[in-house]
């Protein structure tokens, strides 16, 4: 690994990879399902659902026609789990220094969308749905207008809430 003197914002103590991720990627052989619609682009985004849902806004979940079929048994009130794709963003970092923590933090250990596979997750709640023309409207979404979405999967309170601590 190489000490990146700093990233374009500045942050000092970040680590880059001797490599870029993208330019040596196995293909995993994804395919985009559809995409998001949000008010967000560069410089305006939110840096969490939280922020997101406390300025508020219609946030939208576009399934592209030939995947539209999977929304059946989803409904109105239920959260789902949005796997999306942060492809602007860096790959090489594997060490961040975030404003929100003391010092330079390893990118497993943060939500940061630089991270060798750009892959966000999003907990939300589907507010309505429109089979039929595969739109999901979530509470909060916190991407870039047109991000593209790789996968919707069902939120279960008996699977996805680990166990408390001892």
């Amino acid at each position: 690994m190489d000490e990146s003197p700093a990233d374009e914002a500045g942050h000092t103590g970040e680590v880059a990879l001797s490599f870029d991720p993208a330019r040596m990627a196995d293909d995993a052989r994804l395919r985009f399902i559809g995409r998001l619609r949000t008010p967000w682009s560069r410089g305006n985004c939110p840096k969490n659902l939280r922020e997101a849902r406390e300025r508020g806004g219609v946030f939208r979940v576009e399934i592209d026609p030939p995947f539209r079929a999977g929304l059946a048994g989803l409904q109105a009130g239920q959260p789902v789990i949005l796997l999306y794709w942060t492809g602007a963003a860096r790959r090489d970092l594997i060490v961040l220094s975030p404003s929100h923590r003391d010092g330079p933090t390893g990118v497993f250990a943060l939500r940061a969308p630089s991270r060798p596979n750009p892959i966000a997750v999003a907990v939300v709640r589907v507010l309505a749905l429109d089979l039929l023309a595969g739109v999901l409207t979530v509470d909060a979404l916190d991407a870039f207008d047109g991000t593209a979405l790789l996968d919707v999967k069902p939120w279960l309170h008996s699977v996805d809430i680990p166990p408390a601590q001892a």
